[in-house]
């Protein structure tokens, strides 16, 4: 049988683990949302998304949920995301032309 501390530990990593899926949760469903409206071309929403990602990574990260490097990574892959999305919609025209 567990001892007391033991199943008091299991009922703090429970709620635990409860608070850090639904943070988790929400980094990710930013981060999806973010990415389609850079593939749609949006990059007004594109930009709000982007820094509402980039918060709440930045919060999970703060509070150990996700590791810091974790989150510098996830936020560089998706500002490299927008930064390419946008240099193409703003030479996207004429890049075409000079293609053919």
């Amino acid at each position: 049988m567990a001892g007391k501390s033991a199943e008091k530990k299991a009922r703090v990593d429970s709620r635990r683990q409860q608070r850090n899926k639904s943070i988790r949760s929400q980094v990710k469903t930013g981060i999806t949302r973010a990415e389609r409206l850079i593939f749609a071309g949006d990059m007004e929403a594109a930009r709000g998304a982007v820094a509402e990602a980039v918060s709440s990574l930045d919060k999970a990260a703060e509070k150990k949920i996700i590791h810091g490097n974790n989150a510098a990574r996830r936020k560089s892959r998706l500002l490299k995301k927008l930064n390419q999305a946008g240099a193409q919609a703003s030479a996207g025209p004429e890049t075409e032309k000079a293609a053919k």
